[in-house]
């Protein structure tokens, strides 16, 4: 009896030694917001800038030796798109091989607060489906041929240059590891629907917290009017657009001839 006794008193006294024996990671949370949850796209519309700022909150300080690393994405809709690659035959140049990707986000854009390299390692980008290129590679693609990853680079520098996938190193900024800013370009040329904008805290490259909220795009006004009329009632479309070109063609010539008599 007295030697079970001191089985189980040493077992007690051995137990805590377990998990509060190690350092436990201090537990942070991300709180954030959007200086707009809806952008309206109307005639006159040139774009629109988002403002995303927050804190991160934490039970304890944070460990002044691990790097804070803070990534935000912005994506739009997603859309199954065909990349072509033109070659010359017979001294033309025409569409040769094609790769059919499943679906790609209309719009993706990157801040983060330091070099992605160093805040981010490659399974948690895998995971998470982070950087431009993971997040396109997460629906690919129908027929993989050897060269998908040169059509998928090619699309990725196709969009950026119009502005629709953007990547800002050091866009992000951080005070005392607690509050942050970034904002990020809408160009005008959105696709309609519900945008993801997603935040990342990671630390030694990998994530530790993250923040999802959705931003609304929708066109309203005359560019609502037209859109509906034109998906909805397409006969009635057709002879609106007719008519108009038809007063259009009459006025211009009209005018002309003012002009000339």
């Amino acid at each position: 009896m007295i030697r079970a006794l001191l089985l189980l008193a040493m077992a007690i006294a051995i137990l805590p030694l377990g998990p509060t024996g190690a350092r436990a990671e201090p537990e942070e949370e991300i709180i954030a917001d959007l200086s707009q949850n809806n952008v309206a796209i109307t005639t006159r519309f040139v774009g629109s800038e988002i403002l995303v700022f927050g804190a991160i909150k934490r039970e304890s300080p944070p460990p002044g030796e691990s790097p804070l690393g803070l990534i935000i994405t912005i994506s739009g809709p997603s859309e199954p798109i065909v990349v072509r690659r033109k070659a010359r035959r017979a001294g033309i140049w025409v569409n040769a091989d094609a790769v059919h990707i499943d679906s790609a986000p209309s719009f993706y854009a990157v801040s983060t607060n330091a070099p992605m390299r160093e805040i981010l390692i490659g399974s948690e980008d895998l995971a998470h489906k982070i950087s431009t290129r993971q997040a396109i590679s997460s629906f690919w693609t129908t027929q993989l041929s050897p060269d998908t990853p040169d059509f998928i680079e090619a699309l990725i520098r196709l969009r950026r240059q119009a502005g629709l996938y953007q990547f800002h190193e050091g866009g992000v900024r951080i005070r005392a590891e607690t509050l942050f800013r970034s904002s990020v370009r809408l160009p005008s040329n959105l696709v309609e629907g519900t945008y993801s904008a997603r935040i990342f805290l990671t630390r030694n490259g990998r994530v530790i917290a993250t923040y999802r909220t959705a931003i609304e795009v929708n066109k309203v006004g005359m560019e609502r009017w037209i859109f509906n009329l034109a998906h909805q009632r397409p006969l009635i479309y057709g002879l609106l657009s007719i008519v108009i070109a038809i007063i259009a063609g009459w006025g211009a010539s009209s005018a002309f001839r003012y002009l000339r008599g």
